[in-house]
């Protein structure tokens, strides 16, 4: 079996052999149902194969689904006008790219279609090809846009200034971010105008824009993002990869010497988890599994491929910590619309994959939000801690050393090693005036601490009758209790684990049971007292 990555043209993954997830009985019934579309998903989910696989249909290529739903469900095959534009191959932060880019792409047009010297804007120009393919074809014209929102995101919060051809009414360079938005803005115009000459239109990308919306110009297209009609259309479900490819799971438990059942449970925890509407159908990320399979082996491929840069933008403005974000209940306007607004990141973080839907509260309309794997959870924790803590060195070998003591139960080598971390983050991080603000940054450090741990399972705050323990780390062998204060002592904190029966629950678990109390200090911004009792 041939794997497709990397390569998002649905002809090449036909012709070539490559594996094929058929998506096209959603297709046809998207174009069969409604016309203007927005499909938001997080970054290689499919979104540029989906916007290839529907040119190719638009086009009339039958021969291409043969074996597909969709060659039972068309039955006339008709070739369309396409004009599709991909802005994932360009760097916007560069001023005139954009400009350049759209000019070549209507001029390209032109040159088939004709154009009209009366026509000089951009968006007149595009109205008149539009008009010209319906006329010369005697077919309505079809516009797919991969990635509308990358020439805004490349400059989002970046400040970058555009050239002096474009100024402010203070006879200043506009920003770049607003240049684009304006350009794009009088582009997606064209398709109000058109509507007459329009057979079809989807944008794709990350992010929905709100209040500054680029969409503002023109008839606003059904956004199907949350549409639990299409929620599979990008991604692998369950059923198909269980289906598609059993025989290659069936490898990769030989492999990982476990039982089918096993490796399916290794790769749901590891890439399983998203959602996109209330209905909860869970998807897998396709980039991280098609991935896995080929290699066979378990690795971080989707969080590897980096982080987009105006996420960590956004993520330097807020105020809120990883756990204000995580675990709570929003409506939908709070994570669908993004408002430009750097202090409240949430809609970014959630479009971009990183939070995902994890229940639906019909009562009060609210959706949960929570990490949708652990292959996003440890790579964004990983993330934000490295960000917010400022380390001279990594983190990534310090987690794995961590764990490496907890499989062991080698608590001396875990208090060195927390000791050791807490010592290497600058003093101006940890450094603050009032008592509030130190307690804030000390449960803000233990809680990004123990979530970089998470390939075991760890309770922050875990409730019980008598009060909340701080963390607790269950891995196979061991289950270790913690108890943290600050300019106090371990022994309180000890007392505090066998006074409030954080232990109960674990009575009959067969399991080494470390009840650990910490003591930090903030003068010195690392740990002065570890005291364990093992029971």
């Amino acid at each position: 079996m041939k794997y497709p990555i990397g390569i998002q043209d649905f002809k090449s993954i036909i012709e070539d052999g490559y594996v094929y997830i058929d998506k096209t009985k959603l297709i046809y019934d998207l174009v069969t149902n409604g016309k203007t579309y927005f499909l938001s998903r997080p970054r290689r989910f499919g979104k540029s194969l989906l916007v290839s696989t529907l040119k190719y249909y638009f086009l009339g290529n039958s021969e291409l689904f043969r074996g597909l739903a969709v060659y039972g469900l068309e039955k006339e095959w008709a070739e369309h006008p396409v004009f599709h534009i991909d802005f994932n191959g360009e760097n916007f932060t560069k001023p005139g790219v954009l400009e350049e880019m759209i000019e070549g792409t209507v001029a390209a047009w032109e040159q088939e279609y004709g154009r009209d010297p009366l026509q000089t804007t951009i968006g007149a120009r595009f109205r008149y090809v539009l008009r010209r393919a319906h006329e010369k074809t005697g077919r309505r014209a079809v516009v797919l846009i991969d990635e509308y929102d990358k020439p805004i995101l490349d400059v989002l919060d970046t400040g970058i200034m555009g050239n002096d051809s474009v100024l402010t009414s203070d006879n200043i360079p506009q920003r770049l971010e607003d240049i684009h938005r304006d350009l794009l803005k009088g582009f997606y115009s064209v398709f109000k105008a058109a509507d007459q000459d329009l057979r079809f239109v989807l944008l794709t990308g990350v992010t929905k824009f709100s209040q500054v919306s680029v969409f503002s110009g023109f008839n606003q297209p059904k956004d199907i993002s949350m549409d639990a009609r299409y929620e599979s259309l990008c991604g692998i479900t369950e059923e198909e990869l269980h289906s598609v490819f059993r025989a290659r799971i069936a490898e990769m438990a030989v492999k990982y010497r476990c039982t089918e059942e096993d490796m399916k449970a290794m790769l749901k925890k590891r890439y399983d988890g998203y959602h996109f509407s209330e209905e909860m159908k869970d998807i897998y990320n396709p980039f991280s599994v098609l991935n896995a399979l080929d290699a066979m082996k378990i690795d971080d491929y989707w969080f590897k491929t980096g982080t987009p840069s105006y996420l960590i933008r956004l993520l330097n403005h807020t105020q809120e910590n990883l756990n204000d974000f995580t675990g709570r209940y929003y409506q939908e306007k709070e994570f669908i619309d993004y408002k430009a607004d750097v202090e409240m990141p949430l809609p970014m973080i959630y479009q971009s994959g990183y939070l995902t839907v994890k229940d639906y509260a019909p009562d009060v309309n609210a959706y949960k939000l929570d990490f949708p794997n652990d292959e996003v959870k440890s790579g964004f924790v990983s993330l934000v801690a490295a960000n917010y803590f400022k380390k001279r060195t990594g983190t990534d070998s310090w987690v794995i050393n961590v764990v490496m003591a907890m499989r062991d139960g080698d608590t001396d080598a875990m208090r060195d090693l927390f000791t050791s971390f807490l010592a290497d983050i600058p003093y101006t991080m940890r450094r603050k005036d009032s008592e509030a603000e130190r307690e804030r940054y000390f449960h803000y450090t233990i809680y990004l601490i123990m979530r970089m741990i998470s390939c075991y399972t760890v309770y922050t705050e875990k409730q019980n009758s008598k009060g909340r323990a701080d963390c607790i780390v269950e891995t196979a062998n061991d289950v270790y209790i913690f108890e943290f204060k600050l300019d106090g002592s371990a022994d309180n904190a000890l007392r505090q684990i066998e006074e409030k029966g954080y232990v109960l629950p674990y009575v009959s678990d067969s399991r080494r049971i470390h009840c650990i109390g910490v003591n930090f200090s903030s003068k010195s911004g690392t740990i002065d007292e570890w005291l364990e009792m093992s029971k």
